[in-house]
C-alpha cells in the first residue's frame, strides 16, 4: 500500500511542480529567474547546509549521501514565503506558496539511488517603471524544473562518491506594455523561451571518528558549466489601454533566433564536527562562476553578472534519539544562518541576501519517519539607487517517510 501511495503522489505532485509559480520577486526579471534552493527542509533550517548525511534522511545537495541510506525514503516538502517589497517611497506585501521537492531514495548495499522532481529557477514579477512621458508595466512567469537521477557508492567505510544526472526543462514568459502620454495606443512586447538542457553534479563525502565520541565530516560537490538550448518566440503589438482592460489593435510575430546560453559552474566545500545522533555543527562555502553567465534571448543594459558566493553555518541537537519516555528528547532541534552574494549587479549595486533559520524534526510513526517544520527570516536587495529591498519570512513543512521494501519475510 505504501508503494502505491508514493507512485500516485509522484504523478500528482510532479504535475503541480511544473505548473506552479515559485516567486514574486522583481529580481526574477533577470536571467532565467531566481535560483531555487536544492535541498530538503532539514537542510534549509540549518542555514542550507548540505554537509550532513545519515541513514534515514535524504540529502539532495550531495549525491554521495545516498550510499548512507538503510531504508527506502520518500520525502516531500513545501514552503510559504511572505515578503515586504519596498523602495525609497513605497512598499507592498506579497506572498507565495510552493511545492519545493518530491524525492525518493533507495538503498542497495554499498550503492544508493535517488530520483525526483524539483523546481530549478522561478520567474514571477509584476511591476511598473516610470518614463518621462509615460510608464512601462513588466510581467513575467514560469521557470525551469529539474528531473534528476542520483547514484551514490560507498568506496570505503569512510569515503563515498556520487553523481546526479539532471534533465532541466521549462518555459519563461515576459511581457512589457509601454504607454506614452502623447500616443493614443500603447506597445506590447511578448517574449517566450522554451528551455531545456542536461547537467551533472558530482559529489564526495568523507566521515571519520577523530575521538571516541566526535566525528568529522567533509563534503565536496562540483557542477560543471552547462549549455542550455532556448527556443525563442516574440510578438510585438499595438494595444488600446482603457479602464475595462487591454485590447489588441494589431499584433505580429517577430522572427528571433534560438540561442544556446551557458549556465555557470559551481563548487561547494563543507566541513562539520559532532557526536553522531546527538549534535553537530558545520560550515559551508559555495562559489559559482556567475560572471560567465549569458542571457537567453534579450539583453538588459543596467545589469552585470559577477561570481557568486554563499556562506552557510548551522547544526542540530538531539537530546536523546533513543528515548522512549520523553517524546521531546527525540525531537531534532536545528538552526543556521546564511549570507549570499547572488552575483547579480543592478545599477552598480550588488544584490545580496541574508537569512537566519531554525526548525524542528518531529518523529512520527515507525522506522524513524518524521515531519519537519521550520522558519526563516531574511532580506534581499537594497533600497539604494532606485532598487527594491525584500524582507521575507519563510515557513517550511516536509515529511520524510521510511519503509523497508526488500526485506525477505520468513512468514507471509
Amino acid at each position: 500500500m505504501f508503494r502505491q501511495i508514493i507512485v500516485g503522489l509522484f504523478i500528482l505532485i510532479a504535475g503541480v511542480t511544473v505548473a506552479q509559480e515559485g516567486t514574486t520577486s522583481p529580481y526574477s526579471y533577470y536571467g532565467i529567474g531566481t535560483l531555487k534552493f536544492r535541498g530538503t527542509v532539514e537542510n534549509r533550517t540549518m542555514g542550507g547546509l548540505g554537509v550532513f548525511s545519515d541513514s534515514i534522511h535524504l540529502n539532495l545537495q550531495n549525491p554521495a549521501s545516498y550510499s548512507s541510506l538503510r531504508l527506502v525514503n520518500f520525502s516531500v516538502g513545501g514552503s510559504h514565503k511572505a515578503s515586504t517589497q519596498k523602495n525609497e517611497t513605497d512598499s507592498q506585501n506579497v506572498s507565495t506558496t510552493t511545492l519545493d521537492y518530491i524525492a525518493m531514495g533507495i538503498p542497495m548495499g554499498k550503492f544508493g539511488m535517488g530520483f525526483g522532481v524539483i523546481p530549478y529557477t522561478s520567474v514571477g514579477y509584476d511591476f511598473y517603471s516610470e518614463l518621462p512621458d509615460g510608464l512601462t508595466q513588466y510581467e513575467g512567469s514560469g521557470g525551469l524544473n529539474r528531473a534528476y537521477l542520483s547514484l551514490g557508492y560507498q568506496v570505503t567505510p569512510e569515503l563515498s562518491l556520487g553523481i546526479d544526472a539532471n534533465y532541466n526543462f521549462g518555459k519563461i514568459e515576459n511581457t512589457a506594455i509601454t504607454q506614452k502620454d502623447s500616443l493614443q495606443y500603447g506597445t506590447r512586447t511578448y517574449n517566450r523561451s522554451d528551455i531545456l538542457g542536461f547537467s551533472f553534479n558530482f559529489g564526495a563525502m568523507y566521515k571519520r571518528m577523530v575521538t571516541e565520541k566526535l566525528e568529522f565530516t567533509g563534503s565536496v560537490t562540483f557542477t560543471p558549466g552547462t549549455s542550455f538550448t532556448s527556443e525563442n518566440y516574440r510578438r510585438i503589438g499595438t494595444v488600446s489601454i482603457v479602464p475595462a482592460g487591454i485590447f489588441t489593435v494589431d499584433e505580429r510575430e517577430i522572427t528571433v533566433s534560438d540561442t544556446d546560453f551557458t549556465f555557470p559552474s559551481q563548487f561547494t566545500i563543507g566541513a562539520a564536527i559532532g557526536e553522531p545522533k546527538h549534535w553537530a555543527l558545520g560550515a559551508e562555502y559555495t562559489n559559482q562562476k556567475t560572471s560567465n553567465f549569458t542571457n537567453r534571448s534579450f539583453t538588459i543594459d543596467n545589469i552585470t553578472y559577477e561570481n557568486a558566493s554563499k556562506f552557510r553555518l548551522g547544526g542540530y541537537y538531539i537530546p536523546n534519539y533513543n528515548s522512549f519516555g520523553n517524546y521531546f528528547k527525540r525531537v531534532v532541534y536545528r538552526a543556521g544562518a546564511r549570507y549570499e552574494q547572488t552575483g547579480l549587479n543592478v545599477n552598480g549595486q550588488d544584490i545580496n541576501e541574508f537569512g537566519i533559520s531554525f526548525g524542528l524534526g518531529l518523529p512520527v510513526g515507525r522506522l524513524f519517519s518524521n515531519a519537519n517544520v521550520g522558519f526563516e527570516i531574511g532580506r534581499r536587495g537594497t533600497t539604494d539607487f532606485g532598487l527594491i529591498q525584500e524582507n521575507f519570512f519563510n515557513t517550511f513543512l516536509s515529511f520524510s517517510l521510511n519503509d523497508r521494501w526488500f526485506e525477505k519475510r520468513l512468514y507471509d
